[in-house]
């Protein structure tokens, strides 16, 4: 099954909308859960088709920072990818299925292409993004600023 292409046409701010900047971050929020809830309702893969998942996530704000904490249980550094934009982060990478003996009988662990997304309500500080992964948990904190530039982060050990 094919899903069309989304294109993003900007912030609600830049197609005018004259909301002031937090509302129309929550509204983006909004937009973009809506818009994964409906995609993962309507997503009916094959048998033969492997599917990406989302992993479990929890995002904290305090005055000077965001942290999301992800769990990627069994995964190793270098299968996770953080990437960071001025108002968007994305953790990606695959796990995969482990060698095993007998016949599966029952799965209950995902595998495959993971991909977890998050709107970040303000400017952040790219340069200044650290990733750390110790006990599964992938711990990503993102200074809050004025204006930032896309960075490809390094997971730390």
């Amino acid at each position: 099954m094919t899903l069309p292409i989304r294109h993003r046409h900007g912030s609600l701010m830049e197609r005018g909308f004259p909301w002031h900047e937090p509302m129309t971050a929550d509204f983006e929020d909004l937009f973009e859960r809506m818009n994964r809830f409906l995609q993962s309702a309507s997503l009916t893969p094959s048998l033969t088709e492997t599917m990406n998942w989302a992993p479990l996530a929890d995002m904290h704000e305090t005055d000077d920072a965001y942290t999301v904490e992800c769990e990627l249980p069994g995964m190793k550094r270098e299968d996770i990818d953080v990437e960071i934009t001025e108002r968007e982060l994305c953790i990606s990478g695959e796990l995969k299925e482990g060698e095993r003996e007998g016949v599966l009988r029952r799965r209950g662990r995902p595998t495959g292409r993971f991909e977890y997304r998050a709107l970040l309500p303000t400017d952040v500080k790219a340069e200044d993004v650290q990733a750390t992964l110790s006990d599964g948990v992938l711990t990503v904190t993102i200074p809050k600023a004025k204006a930032a530039k896309p960075r490809h982060i390094e997971i730390q050990g």
